[in-house]
């Protein structure tokens, strides 16, 4: 069980998309740490239940698919229902595939469309509609948004309208009294990533474009959520934090070239 040790968020319920894992879930465990309650929806059951065991009666979890409408909105409802409010909302979820724009199938390019940005907006909406003054709403981008790669094109297009949403949001969402910002982190080592580190020079390749030499952690993250979630955040919205370790003022690796690099000392 995680201790209660921060407080910045006493009192507040958040909802997590994407949560039973890795990023999602460290934003969750972080929600619980600084004395907030969360309803973190995945459709990964084992992750879920995991999540659930771990966090007891200040976390309750369900089934979400975010890329149907029905989904973020039952999301918000639950919190309500559990916890008697809503006042955070992480739109989390999201996931791309590695192919070259004239490669990719229509498909592939609605599936990142939906699992990266449209969850984003109806999170966004579903939250906005029983948020009161206060609310703080906060999309996960990517370094992506605004620094392009070779076949991630699906994902930097997804991203970077993430990042146009949040903006939208801040100006309509403003008069209302929410908050809406962005957090675009950089290499982060999760489940999802940690292919890349049995490809020889690929998390170099990174590593070496980062201003601080390092990958990021999903606390790295989750710290950054928190703190644009909090009331120290207050006078923020409209805003992209990016947690990238600097990367953003470097370059993009060729991973398609590092891959191929690779397979060729393989195969010598």
């Amino acid at each position: 069980m995680i201790n209660a040790a921060d407080g910045r968020l006493v009192g507040k319920v958040a909802i997590v998309t994407g949560g039973a894992s890795s990023v999602g879930r460290a934003i969750a465990e972080r929600v619980v740490r600084e004395s907030g309650r969360v309803v973190v929806g995945d459709i990964d059951e084992v992750g879920l239940a995991a999540l659930q065991d771990a966090l007891g009666d200040s976390c309750a979890v369900m089934h979400c698919d975010v890329t149907d409408e029905a989904g973020p909105a039952a999301l918000a409802a639950f919190a309500i229902d559990r916890f008697g409010q809503l006042d955070i909302a992480v739109a989390n979820a999201g996931g791309g595939v590695g192919a070259h724009l004239v490669d990719m199938s229509l498909a592939q390019w609605r599936s990142v469309i939906d699992l990266s940005l449209t969850s984003a907006f109806l999170t966004v909406q579903a939250a906005a509609r029983v948020m009161g003054d206060g609310g703080s709403i906060i999309a996960i981008a990517s370094l992506n948004a605004v620094q392009p790669g070779r076949a991630v094109g699906a994902y930097c297009a997804a991203k970077a309208g993430v990042v146009a949403l949040v903006d939208v949001a801040a100006l309509e969402l403003g008069p209302c009294g929410i908050r809406v910002n962005a957090v675009a982190p950089g290499l982060v080592r999760t489940a999802a990533t940690e292919p890349m580190w049995s490809i020889p020079g690929m998390v170099d390749g990174f590593v070496s474009n980062t201003a601080l030499g390092r990958h990021g952690m999903p606390a790295d993250i989750a710290a950054a959520v928190a703190f644009l979630a909090s009331d120290d955040a207050s006078f923020i919205t409209g805003h992209t934090l990016l947690v990238d370790g600097g990367a953003h003022h470097l370059s993009y690796p060729d991973t398609r070239a590092i891959m191929a690099h690779a397979a060729g000392a393989r195969t010598a």
